[in-house]
């Protein structure tokens, strides 16, 4: 759990909250993906990358902050059923397509998406 001490007195982290995910959704660029992507361990995103991320951030604009984790995950599986479903979004997010695909995103964390149940492959 993040320490919100750290959080509030840091003048920088003010765009993020204290998990990292960024705060307004328009601050959002490929560049900033790309540095969320290196944290994550995931170098270099690909154009399949890029396509589920462009995904999220369009469920997002349409459905609000408050779409359940899975939600979410059920239109990712419905979205990429012929590239692989589960298992091809596993493989280019390890820590759980909804998770640490939103983090890259620039989105906050959907409710739920922490549920240990939900599964990851950390």
């Amino acid at each position: 759990m993040p320490d919100i001490n750290k959080f509030i007195g840091n003048e920088a982290a003010s765009e993020q909250d204290p998990e990292g995910h960024l705060l307004m959704l328009e601050e959002w660029s490929e560049t900033v993906a790309q540095g969320f992507a290196a944290e994550e361990g995931i170098e270099p995103l690909t154009p399949k990358h890029r396509d589920v991320l462009n995904f999220l951030r369009e469920r997002f604009r349409e459905h609000g902050p408050n779409q359940q984790a899975r939600e979410i995950i059920q239109a990712l599986e419905k979205r990429y059923a012929g590239a692989g479903g589960k298992k091809f979004l596993y493989q280019l997010f390890p820590k759980g397509p909804v998770r640490q695909g939103s983090r890259i995103a620039g989105l906050p964390e959907p409710p739920g998406a922490r549920d240990a149940s939900f599964g990851t492959t950390m």
